[in-house]
């Protein structure tokens, strides 16, 4: 019967649990004899600072200790008792060395005062002992809160004051006592270095969970909007189809509409598996992503799908950055996709100005007769609202008149470059406003005046 089996509980349980620490140990002693640098630094690092700190105080305190131990022998005193100090003020260094055990702060100053009364019942002239405490006054305040430390700090103060007090400290308490608080000190320092590095690393989690939100939302966005553009021109082109099928009997309109629309989806494809791949983190070469030049043919692919957009760009695209040609081409691919999908037959319009001052994106289109005006709440509005706030820019999307609008600013260094171009904008609509009001009162020649003068502003 195993032996283990016949103590009681909690004695076998003691039991075990000896036996696995001392099986655990043996381990350990095997691996530091076999790797000694590796296994001390790994050991260290319990303590939460770096090996070379926790080294530094190890040799410093094994210095101080054996001097104090060469001081003794030297005046002729019994070489047992300085050794039993020396044993006394460095055990910890193997708990944590062999057997990677972090010693209590509390038991470092016990051990420490008391190889320091033992130093001290041996009285030397310019005892370099007291120094052992200064040195574990440092370690405590290094390891243990304030609340802690400061006790502890005090009492190696009385015990080098009761030393002091029986004359066997030749140098005046007042000097030990400022080296006490000096080693205090340090220790503290380096407490609170600990601390605020313990802070910082929690900082940078945060700040990388928040990164990996933000680049999840960006890739949602991307396959958001790459997927409803190609969709919404595939569906026009396979409707486009299929109107030539059954009404005109034209196959070779419904081949050339099947056509664009497998282009189409080739094209998404290869965006989606683009877009997917930022997910990998290895180097890829990749497509560049689409920008302001590519804006043109983004219009072109709705055009050829049926759908009637005007487009106009005005200003120099040469100083846009491609983050902000981005961001213009992914709202206008949202814009038209989004009324080739709830407003189909509408026409519609692209304006940008590319100013000095800021740059403008405007998106408006009709309703169809009997088409609901809904809030924009899906991910596509919000998504661009998204990508114009990262470059410090408004959106609004709404109902405006007979029909929606998208409107989308994007402030840049600034003149009033664009001043012209708006004043022109501003004059054309309040004459075309004039025109319409004027049509419907008794005079039609004056109407037909403005009428004139409106349409040569706006070809002007």
């Amino acid at each position: 019967m195993d032996v283990t089996d016949a103590t009681p509980t909690a004695a076998g349980r003691a039991l075990r649990d000896f036996r696995d620490w001392a099986w655990a140990s043996g381990n350990r002693i095997r691996e530091f004899a076999r790797h000694p640098v590796t296994e001390f630094r790994r050991n260290a690092e319990q303590f939460g600072y770096p090996a070379n700190i926790v080294a530094l105080i190890v040799i410093v305190l094994l210095a101080v200790a054996t001097l104090a131990v060469i001081q003794r022998c030297a005046h002729g005193y019994s070489i047992v008792v300085p050794l039993l100090a020396l044993s006394l003020a460095y055990s910890s260094g193997p708990l944590y060395a062999f057997f990677g055990l972090v010693p209590k702060p509390l038991l470092i100053a016990a051990l420490t005062m008391s190889a320091e009364a033992l130093f001290l019942s041996q009285p030397v002239p310019t005892d370099a002992s007291p120094f052992v405490l200064i040195a574990a006054a440092g370690e405590i305040a290094a390891l243990a809160p304030m609340i802690a430390s400061i006790p502890v700090a005090l009492a190696m103060v009385a015990e080098l004051m009761f030393f002091s007090s029986i004359g066997h400290l030749d140098i005046g308490m007042p000097i030990w006592f400022f080296a006490v608080a000096c080693g205090w000190m340090t220790g503290q320092m380096l407490n609170y270095q600990r601390r605020y590095l313990y802070q910082e690393r929690e900082y940078q989690e945060v700040r990388a969970v928040a990164a990996a939100d933000e680049e999840r939302r960006r890739i949602a966005r991307e396959v958001h909007d790459v997927i409803a553009h190609s969709l919404s021109i595939t569906l026009l082109h396979v409707t486009a189809a299929r109107h030539a099928l059954q009404t005109d009997r034209d196959v070779d309109d419904a081949v050339e509409a099947l056509t664009d629309a497998e282009r189409l989806g080739r094209q998404a494809m290869a965006d989606i598996r683009r877009t997917v791949g930022l997910l990998d983190q290895r180097p890829t070469s990749q497509a560049p992503e689409p920008g302001l030049e590519d804006i043109g043919d983004l219009v072109a692919d709705f055009v050829r799908a049926g759908m009637t957009v005007q487009y106009r760009m005005d200003g120099d695209p040469s100083n846009i950055s491609a983050s902000v040609g981005l961001a213009l081409y992914r709202i206008s691919q949202e814009s038209l996709a989004n009324i080739a999908k709830h407003a189909p037959g509408a026409p519609a319009e692209l304006r940008i100005m590319l100013c000095n001052k800021d740059i403008t994106v405007e998106v408006r289109n009709t309703l169809p007769a009997g088409a609901a005006l809904r809030p924009g709440r899906g991910m596509g509005i919000s998504g661009m609202r998204q990508r114009i706030s990262l470059l410090g820019g408004t959106l609004n999307a709404g109902p405006d008149e007979d029909g929606w609008r998208v409107y989308a600013r994007i402030p840049m260094a600034g003149s009033l470059a664009c001043m012209a171009v708006s004043a022109e904008d501003s004059l054309r609509g309040a004459l075309q406003s004039m025109a319409r009001k004027l049509h419907d009162r008794p005079n039609p020649m004056v109407a037909k005046d403005i009428q004139e003068d409106a349409r040569d502003i706006a070809a002007g």
